[in-house]
């Protein structure tokens, strides 16, 4: 058996389950839920078991409080089969002294929860489960602190050992644990047949509405194509249109991506918005970005030598990967990633906010002098707009990069990392 990696998450599981008497692990397939819910439960029920899962629903539905025995902490594995479930683990949680009674994992968000009578507040937490980042997958050395940047704590020294093959190699391979152990070649297929099977089956069975698949490939591609950008239905539709499908209209496009969030495909960042000094108007489009890069880059059709022969894109899918590290980062601190823009056009493209009310701006760049040069110009000029009376000064200011062998702070006080030597 293969030895397991520790997740960032695993911490804070253990932590859920001393306060609630179920913690619900949600995200997308392969990215590790099942996995690390084991090392912590003491008995466990497979939904995803074809010779037992006729069994179990006919359980869930005339007797559920038998598939809830066993010793506790129970994992409940892809619960959201027998969504009827959920109220018998909260009577169950509701009527012990104990805590920590069971671990539920979910790879979709029911698509009909009309039968379940209550929330759960009070009674279960919550855990988002990404792909792994790169200090989880060992491809950075975790010489940067993101804790110890909001602490300021600590003199800022670093060394990635990523180059540009490095990286757009990770980037195409993605997240998924299993991948790690794979040669370069089949690591690099994970992606693609992931694509294949939201395209095929999953993005249909999630609330079960049949979806055209060639008319998913296209929107995953679209998707792709505005990653990082605030693009609307009306533009995804344009973009659709020059590929001869004009019969697909908004509220279709966003039905299909509805879907795509509920099976985790798609996680789209919400806009930040702080308190300025001048009446500025922020706008407040979500973001577009795709759970995982490799899913953008295995639906655009690209492998890591395309990425380095068109390098505009390669940004683009970057900051992807950047935005997936962050956000596991920043969960483990109790932080919350956001993105600004304002209409006259400043943007930063990742704002960290905790919960006491620090947070720090991140410009993200694959490299190089002259765009780390405004990147910084660009996150002082947002800073210069903050009304410091009414809100914090930023913990810090980061430029974090694709490449570059050193973490080090500039003159004007503008930290630059590398997402190569980054940990939470």
């Amino acid at each position: 058996m293969k030895a397991y990696r520790p997740r960032i998450a695993d911490q804070l599981l253990k932590l859920k389950l001393e306060g609630k008497g179920a913690v619900l692990i949600e995200g997308a397939k392969w990215c590790g839920k099942t996995t690390s819910a084991e090392q912590v439960a003491k008995s466990s029920l497979y939904f995803s078991d074809e010779e037992k899962r006729a069994q179990y629903l006919q359980l869930a539905e005339i007797s559920p409080s038998k598939l809830l025995e066993g010793d506790n902490p129970r994992l409940i594995d892809e619960w959201q089969v027998a969504p009827g479930i959920w109220d018998s683990i909260r009577f169950r949680a509701d009527h012990s002294d104990s805590l920590g009674l069971f671990i539920l994992t979910g790879s979709a968000v029911p698509a009909d929860m009309s039968k379940v009578i209550h929330s759960g507040t009070g009674r279960f937490g919550w855990i988002k489960m990404r792909p792994m980042s790169l200090f989880e997958s060992g491809e950075s050395t975790g010489d940067v602190s993101l804790a110890s940047l909001f602490s300021g704590n600590e003199k800022l020294e670093g060394m990635s050992g990523l180059s540009l093959e490095n990286l757009s190699f990770i980037a195409c391979r993605g997240g998924w644990p299993l991948s790690l152990e794979m040669r370069r070649e089949v690591a690099l297929e994970q992606a693609f047949d992931y694509i294949d099977a939201i395209a095929k089956r999953d993005i249909s069975i999630v609330d079960g509405i049949e979806r055209d698949e060639s008319r998913v490939r296209l929107l995953l591609r679209a998707y792709a194509r505005h990653q990082g950008s605030q693009a609307s239905y009306t533009t995804l539709r344009e973009d659709l249109k020059s590929n001869d499908v004009s019969s697909l209209d908004e509220d279709t496009i966003a039905s299909y991506v509805k879907a795509l969030k509920s099976i985790f495909v798609i996680e789209d960042m919400s806009a930040w918005n702080p308190n300025l000094r001048s009446k500025t108007a922020i706008r407040t489009s979500d973001t577009r970005y795709f759970t995982d890069p490799s899913m953008a880059t295995a639906a655009l059709g690209m492998g890591p030598e395309d990425l380095i022969n068109d390098l505009n894109t390669f940004g683009f899918v970057f900051e992807t990967l950047a935005i997936r590290d962050l956000r596991v980062y920043a969960e483990s601190i109790h932080g919350n990633v956001y993105h600004y823009r304002d209409a006259g056009g400043l943007e930063c493209d990742a704002v960290i906010h905790l919960r006491g009310g620090q947070y720090g701006l991140i410009e993200i760049k694959l490299g190089g002098q002259k765009y780390i040069d405004a990147a910084a110009e660009n996150l002082k000029a947002l800073r210069s707009k903050i009304d410091l009376d009414k809100m914090k000064e930023p913990a810090f200011m980061m430029v974090l990069t694709g490449v570059g062998d050193y973490a080090y702070q500039r003159k004007d006080g503008v930290c630059v990392v590398p997402i190569g030597c980054l940990k939470p």
